[in-house]
């Protein structure tokens, strides 16, 4: 049986893999991948007509880990909670540093939003009004890792609870609450079709918490996109076309969980084919790979991938923040 501190670290570094493997090819379209590289099979530099990564050295990660990470170490810091003025000093400190190493890679559109009206005095409890993008979720797996399924209202409300001042409203906390439950369940030893169906509970209970904004069911798509690609000759044309890899949470949410039901074997094979398919794929297979990550665990990830992966991140200090976030997870399991 695979231990908790695997499937912990398993979930982090799925997660930075997806990303580092989807960094070049965001944004791109599906058809221009295919015509640049066929099918992912490793890591590439980030093409010159790539506008938001050009002049990335292959295995870089990108905000999607860098957020995760920062939100980690922020939920260990507090206990468990994260304050949302730290949160935002963290986020604007990094943009910063994105900004004086010449990136493009910066904030997402709710994430900016958010904090530009912080900035103008906004109460914090406030700036995440119309937040709906999928930076909450792309983010959100050190909660998984740190709040049990059970009481599955306890890991929502953290979620949502996160999410405030960025991205409080019903569909970013469906989106999210579905990552996080999927990841948390994994770390208790649940198979992928088992930490999927938990992701879709999450999801109908998040669509609770929140700021209503208009938007369809993420908890519905992401099951009619897992029924979708079951049978389907070509699931990734299926996935880019259909349930769609756009910056929104209904798409990439649904579109995340769509490549595990289909990668459910193989976490890098998972990412690999995430980061193929075009769109916000860099996203989509963070999330894809934490969420698989947390099911098979650390051990089954290709050992040459993750010497790549911290070769080219050498600062990601994922190890410990992984039995940091485990503890917690301990200490919130003796409480309840």
């Amino acid at each position: 049986m695979v231990a908790r501190r695997d499937r912990a670290l398993g979930a982090l570094t799925g997660l930075a893999l997806g990303d580092a493997l989807g960094m070049p090819t965001q944004s791109l379209s599906r058809q221009r991948i295919l015509e640049r590289y066929g099918a992912l099979t490793w890591f590439v530099d980030a093409p010159d007509e790539n506008e938001i990564s050009r002049g990335t050295a292959a295995g870089r990660v990108t905000d999607d880990t860098d957020q995760a990470l920062i939100l980690g170490r922020l939920l260990v810091e507090g206990a468990g909670r994260v304050d949302p003025r730290r949160l935002a000093d963290e986020l604007l400190s990094w943009e910063a540093r994105m900004v004086d190493q010449g990136s493009a890679d910066l904030l997402g559109p709710s994430t900016r939003r958010a904090l530009q009206l912080l900035a103008q005095g906004a109460p914090a409890g406030t700036t995440g009004r119309w937040g709906d993008t999928n930076g909450a979720a792309m983010r959100v797996t050190p909660v998984g890792i740190v709040y049990p399924p059970d009481p599955i209202d306890r890991l929502v409300d953290a979620v949502a609870d996160v999410n405030r001042v960025t991205h409080d409203t019903t569909v970013a906390n469906a989106g999210a609450a579905a990552v996080a439950a999927a990841v948390s369940a994994g770390i208790d030893g649940a198979a992928p079709a088992e930490a999927i169906a938990l992701g879709i509970d999450a999801a109908r209970l998040g669509s609770t918490r929140g700021h209503f904004v208009p938007g369809a069911d993420v908890a519905a798509r992401i099951e009619w996109a897992c029924e979708l690609v079951s049978s389907s000759r070509d699931p990734l044309e299926v996935i880019y076309r259909l349930v769609g890899t756009g910056l929104a949470t209904q798409e990439a949410v649904p579109a995340a969980f769509a490549v595990v039901s289909v990668y459910s074997d193989d976490t890098f094979q998972a990412c690999l084919a995430a980061a193929s398919l075009g769109g916000d794929c860099d996203t989509v297979a963070a999330m894809a790979g934490a969420i698989s990550g947390a099911c098979h665990g650390f051990a089954a990830l290709p050992g040459n991938a993750v010497a790549t992966l911290n070769a080219a991140n050498p600062a990601l200090g994922i190890d410990p923040l992984a039995e940091r976030l485990l503890e917690l997870r301990d200490h919130l399991g003796a409480a309840s």
